[in-house]
């Protein structure tokens, strides 16, 4: 692949937003989780929900800060190396951005002070409430961006003056064909990244010798939530193939790695598309269940990438898919097990929890490589049939952009290490210091 300037532009774009989405990721789902926490604390009076509470919020607090602060960074691209956007969609893109901030972040911004320290200084409904307003906040933040990325994907309710797009219809912007499902699809992608976290770090305390209430809690509401949402995302990635076939054929026939249209589609679970002989190699699939899976039909047509004037690179929509599948079928797997293993037993076998461990941030994994497929799978346009990458690229050079790129590489590397060592070490420190006030603790029950 040819380094220039638009594919350098590219590659900065994709490393920015990949490190941006892992932490909006966890903020969104993980209010919910803390307000559940709340909630259950005030029902019972469980000092266990509390403890749980005041354990995640630090790592909320965190992930909010990164998420910031990574977003503004990624927006300043916009103008930099991306001028064409907003020249020819700015009239969509900039009211819908700046709804985000002024019905969502606002929102979520100012009463998180009071979420994480204001306990002490309001009443416990004020600050249930605060917590409340947090997540609210984050979830509308999450309609905006992800109605302007979907009305990128299936754009309507527009025309076009002067290279201009003008809005004829804010309803059809808005609630494009895509966003129902897209949105939908990153919801539980973040209700499962913060499941598979939680189960994770507490499966990290309890191989620590930790049994406390505070993080057996945690422990079943992350293995529980992950049980129960992996089937249902499956269910949503169901119709979220339908939508696609209907509405994004090309990436559809990218994803299944099918070349020409054809009927009784194979299954492909192995092969190496080849582009220059627009064909796959060493392909291994299950006959007809392609069609059945992408139709609901027996026999179904497929129509192939041959019949598209442009297409999206297909080895690498083709993989990432693949990627996010195997993912969730693991998901799956682990969170059943899991879950029956607590409902069973009440605890989990060793290798099981070394397993959850290995498994914390499996939610990244599966996210990145479903959010590849969506932006790689709609190239060679940024605005499906409106704007194409090329014609929105800057006049940045490659040195220039190689610079700042290997600059952006180098500090998120630093930043994400940093953030996995203090997740870390926060649950070494909250088993120290429970385990050190322990012996007090059963001296004043006795």
């Amino acid at each position: 692949m040819e380094l220039d300037p638009v594919t350098l532009a590219r590659i900065q774009f994709a490393t920015n937003i990949s490190f941006h989405i892992l932490f909006p990721t966890i903020n969104i789902a993980m209010a919910w989780v803390l307000l559940f926490f709340k909630m259950r604390f005030r029902q019972t009076g469980d000092q266990g929900w509390m403890d749980a509470y005041g354990f995640w919020v630090k790592i909320f607090a965190l992930s909010f800060a990164l998420g910031v602060v990574s977003g503004v960074t990624m927006s300043f691209q916009f103008g930099t190396n991306w001028p064409g956007y907003m020249q020819t969609v700015g009239n969509i893109a900039g009211p819908l951005l700046a709804y985000e901030i002024l019905t969502a972040f606002f929102l979520e911004a100012g009463f998180l002070g009071i979420m994480l320290f204001g306990r002490s200084k309001v009443s416990e409904g004020v600050h249930t409430l605060a917590t409340f307003l947090v997540a609210f906040g984050n979830t509308v933040s999450a309609f905006w961006i992800l109605a302007l990325n979907s009305w990128m994907q299936t754009p309507t309710g527009f025309v076009m003056r002067d290279g201009r797009a003008h809005v004829v219809s804010w309803l059809e912007v808005i609630f494009n064909p895509t966003l129902p499902y897209q949105l939908t699809h990153m919801l539980l992608a973040s209700g499962l990244t913060v499941a598979f976290l939680i189960a994770g770090l507490s499966a990290y305390r309890y191989l620590r010798g930790e049994r406390g209430r505070g993080v057996m809690v945690a422990l079943k509401s992350g293995v529980f939530l992950a049980a129960l949402l992996i089937p249902v995302q499956m269910f949503v990635g169901d119709m979220s193939g339908l939508n696609t076939l209907k509405h994004q054929p090309a990436k559809l026939a990218a994803i299944e790695g099918i070349w020409h249209t054809e009927k009784d589609v194979p299954l492909l679970l192995f092969a190496l598309p080849n582009a220059e002989t627009r064909s796959n190699d060493y392909a291994l699939g299950v006959p007809q269940l392609g069609s059945l899976i992408l139709t609901h039909t027996w026999g179904g047509e497929i129509k192939g990438l041959n019949e598209f004037e442009h297409h999206p690179p297909v080895a690498k929509v083709f993989w990432s898919f693949r990627v996010m599948v195997g993912m969730g079928m693991l998901m799956l797997l682990v969170s059943w097990l899991a879950a029956w293993q607590l409902k069973k037993r009440g605890e989990l076998p060793q290798a099981l929890a070394r397993v959850l461990v290995g498994m914390t941030f499996a939610g990244w994994i599966a996210t990145l490589a479903g959010w590849f497929v969506t932006e790689i799978g709609r190239q060679p346009w940024l605005v499906t049939g409106v704007l194409t990458t090329a014609q929105a690229a800057g006049h940045a050079t490659a040195p220039m952009l190689f610079t700042s790129l290997s600059t952006y590489l180098a500090l998120y590397a630093l930043l994400l290490t940093a953030y996995i060592s203090v997740l870390f070490y926060l649950a070494r420190k909250a088993g120290s210091h429970e385990l050190a006030h322990e012996p007090q603790l059963k001296e004043k029950l006795a």
